[in-house]
Formats: C-alpha cells, sequence, structure tokens
C-alpha cells in the first residue's frame, strides 16, 4: 500500500511521461496489438465461415484472448518480482513505475482542463476538437453546453476505470490485478461493443470489465460524497447518494451511472442524456434531473475542483492503511 500512495503522488505531479512514450510504445498499446491479432485472427477464420461473427463459437476465442492477458500480466509480474528480489532497489522502482503507468490523475485532469481552456480562448470548435481527444462520441453538433457537460461526464467515468478501479485491483491482487485490470479495461473498450462483428466474440472482456469495474465504480461514487462533505457538507453529500441511488441503475452501464451520477449532484448539474455515434442515437437517462440543464466551462473547472479533492481523500485513506499497525 505504501507504493500505491508513492505511485499515487508521482501520477498526480508528473504523470505519464510524454518524452518516454514517444520513443517506445505504452503497454496499454502492447495490449492493443494482442488484442488486434486476434481480432484479425478471427476475421480471417470468418472468412471461411461467414457466420462465426453471429454465433458462439467466436465466444471461444473471446475467452482464449482474455486467457492470453493474464499470462501477459503473470508474465510482466514475474519479471518485475524477479528484480525485485535480486535487487530490491530497482525492483521497487519498476513495480512503482509500473503502477504509475496504468494511473490516469494528472493525464485526465490535464485533458479535461484542455477542453475547459479551449472553450474559454478558442470558442466552441476547438473546444469540439479538444472533448472529442477523451470522448467516443460525435461532437460536431455538441453546442457549448454540451461540450462541457460531456468533459464532465468523462472525468467522472474515468474516475473509477483510470484511477480508482486501477488502485484498487492493486491493493487486491499487486501488479498482476493492476495489469491484468487495464488489459481487461481495453479490450473493452475495443471489442466491448454490441455490434455484428463484436457481439460475441467481445463478450468475456465486456461481461469481467464490469464485474471487475462493480466494486471500484460504487467506491468512486463514496469518494464523490465524501469529497463533497468536506467541501459542501453533508447535507449536500446526502443528495449525492440519493441522485445516485435513484438514476445510476437506469444508466446504460452497469458502472458508469454511478460516479456520473455522482458528479452530477455535486455539482447541481444535469449530465447523461442521449448521445450520437455516427449517425446512431444512443438513449440514456438523464442524471439528476433536478439539476441545471445547462454548462459552461466554469462548470468543468468546479468538476476539476471536486475530482482534485476526491484524488486527495482517496491518497488519505490509501495512507491510513499505511500507518496504520497490521
Amino acid at each position: 500500500m505504501a507504493l500505491l500512495a508513492i505511485a499515487l503522488i508521482i501520477d498526480w505531479w508528473i504523470g505519464d511521461p510524454d518524452w518516454l512514450w514517444r520513443r517506445v510504445n505504452h503497454p496499454v498499446v502492447w495490449f492493443g496489438a494482442v488484442i488486434d491479432w486476434f481480432d484479425r485472427k478471427i476475421v480471417v477464420y470468418s472468412r471461411k465461415n461467414a457466420a462465426v461473427r453471429a454465433n458462439s463459437t467466436s465466444v471461444w476465442w473471446g475467452f482464449a484472448l482474455i486467457l492470453t492477458l493474464f499470462t501477459f500480466a503473470m508474465a510482466v509480474s514475474a519479471f518485475v518480482y524477479g528484480v525485485l528480489s535480486s535487487a530490491w532497489l530497482l525492483g521497487t522502482i519498476f513495480e512503482v513505475l509500473t503502477i504509475v503507468i496504468f494511473l490516469a490523475q494528472k493525464s485526465l485532469r490535464d485533458h479535461v482542463k484542455r477542453v475547459a481552456d479551449a472553450l474559454h480562448d478558442g470558442g466552441l470548435d476547438k473546444g469540439r476538437r479538444e472533448v472529442a481527444m477523451i470522448v467516443g462520441r460525435d461532437v460536431s453538433q455538441l453546442d457549448e453546453s454540451g461540450v462541457s457537460k460531456a468533459a464532465i461526464e468523462s472525468l467522472a467515468e474515468n474516475l473509477s476505470d483510470g484511477i480508482v478501479a486501477p488502485a484498487f485491483w492493486y491493493a487486491i491482487g499487486g501488479l498482476p490485478g493492476i495489469i491484468f485490470y487495464k488489459a481487461v479495461n481495453t479490450a473493452d473498450s475495443m471489442i466491448g461493443h454490441r455490434t455484428k462483428r463484436y457481439e460475441y466474440f467481445g463478450k468475456p472482456a465486456a461481461i469481467l470489465d464490469d464485474l471487475m469495474n462493480w466494486i471500484p465504480a460504487r467506491l468512486s461514487l463514496m469518494l464523490v460524497m465524501g469529497a463533497t462533505a468536506l467541501t459542501r457538507g453533508l447535507k449536500n453529500a446526502s443528495l449525492v447518494w440519493t441522485v445516485a441511488c435513484n438514476d445510476a441503475p437506469k444508466h446504460r452501464s452497469p458502472n458508469a451511472g454511478w460516479p456520473e451520477a455522482g458528479f452530477a449532484a455535486a455539482l447541481g448539474l444535469q449530465l447523461g442524456g442521449p448521445r450520437h455515434y455516427g449517425d446512431d442515437v444512443v438513449d440514456g437517462v438523464i442524471l439528476n434531473a433536478a439539476g441545471r440543464d445547462t454548462a459552461g466551462p466554469e462548470d468543468i473547472g468546479r468538476a476539476l475542483g471536486l475530482f482534485r479533492w476526491i484524488c486527495l481523500l482517496l491518497l488519505a485513506i490509501i495512507g491510513l492503511f499505511v500507518i496504520i499497525p497490521g
């Protein structure tokens, strides 16, 4: 837990070094290469059997992919632990840096802040370009309020996926836990879609990602409540809980709705609603319908302020586990 606390501090102030990833591939890119290899293999296979994409045969390919990613996580962990056993200092540095690589406090904060800065200084078109970097939806028709809400929703959802869940799985399973979680999360983002191509092949990754994020998503809500209590009092923290319990179960995702609803209530905003993905429109529940239905760059700033308190609270909780004996 002490290494996790150190990693959180480093990630908050330094984050991922861009100069390094310009020279070598980020481990997530390695995960993506493995996933893409399996995807291409199943495409080749589907040329021989056109129905493979639409039947349960491809589920076994999905399970094979998950097993491969698990083996990869164990192999990388074994290497780091091997270094740790032979050279304590070097192994400890490797372990801390591995944790930092899979956390996203600074990168998430910087990306979201760039959306607010773009709206403030460069106007709507620049804001759309910046928010398109962190969301998968069609942003071409979003107004300033839509861009601001999209940035806040991304901040809330990635609080769980990019920070709380990796920290949780490291605390539970050490390096194998955090590496395997990020591999599964990457697989879900690439192939965990309800399309003809991925309906079956991506199902194991999608289900496992939902299971691995179930607890972290709800812990994220607890952190939102704690940060709200510290900054706006217990009454507002209670409102966060009430709104989340009412709205989050209606969200199309079993997990994303909890931190998103928490942020919506904490900020007094409406979030969610229908989203455009190319020509497709995905219906979505409005979270905190009693909140304000318009948002602007200043609301992104307020969301980032809440995010800072959440990250500080997470660090404080982990610090307690470090200093409490036993």
